[in-house]
């Protein structure tokens, strides 16, 4: 823990430490997913991969729910050899591949036996930026404004599937983002279940993604249409 830098410290500080930062247990994620989702705005993700920390602001997220979701990965027959993390145990990370190029970070949620997961969809960097766009090949918002951006920013691949957080991938309190601060939307890129309002952004945050809600236009669905699993 103490190779974690402090929230809102330069980039990357070697000495810098998570000190004083609590850590969200089980029992935030074990909870109504669209409530989780809300709640993790303005929360701070941190990432170690080999020996590189960064950490930024979740500032945009969505919720997935269970079999009644036409939106998830968890719209299927029953639980799934892709799908099976989302009924795992809260406070796990739920990573897929789509597209033959992305990596998403989920977080999971609900008890054991209940699908669900929020996808993190933006994040405001707080340090590690110099990582995060060597990783991405760019600068400014576009490092982060998007959930594979955030993925691929974060150094989150199919080898974080199913990890416990608190270790390679964690998540630490912070203040409360208040409603006023809060939008919610329909969800982006589906191809069914756009329509449901469980997108959470904070509304003056430049990161948030420019995706837009509503129906996908043209392209067959598939799979990977779905948000998570």
């Amino acid at each position: 823990m103490s190779r974690h830098p402090v929230a809102g410290s330069d980039a990357c500080a070697p000495t810098a430490s998570v000190e004083g930062l609590v850590p969200l247990d089980a029992s935030f994620f074990e909870r109504e997913t669209s409530l989780v989702a809300r709640d993790l705005l303005g929360k701070i993700l941190v990432t170690t991969v080999g020996d590189t920390v960064c950490g930024g602001r979740i500032v945009e997220t969505e919720a997935y729910l269970g079999a009644d979701d036409p939106g998830s990965h968890a719209a299927t027959r029953g639980v799934t050899a892709r799908n099976r993390v989302m009924y795992g145990p809260p406070a796990h990370a739920y990573v897929y591949f789509t597209y033959g190029v992305h990596h998403m970070l989920n977080l999971v949620t609900e008890p054991v036996g209940v699908a669900g997961a929020v996808l993190v969809r933006a994040v405001e960097p707080l340090w590690g930026a110099d990582t995060m766009e060597r990783r991405r090949g760019m600068s400014g918002i576009a490092v982060s404004n998007g959930p594979a951006k955030v993925a691929e920013a974060f150094g989150v691949d199919l080898r974080l599937n199913d990890e416990r957080l608190g270790g390679a991938i964690a998540v630490y309190d912070a203040a409360h983002v208040p409603d006023k601060a809060v939008s919610t939307s329909g969800r982006v890129g589906l191809s069914a279940g756009h329509d449901l309002e469980l997108r959470f952004y904070v509304t003056e945050s430049a990161y948030v993604s420019r995706g837009r809600t509503g129906p996908r236009p043209t392209r067959r669905s598939t799979h990977d249409d779905r948000g998570t699993g």
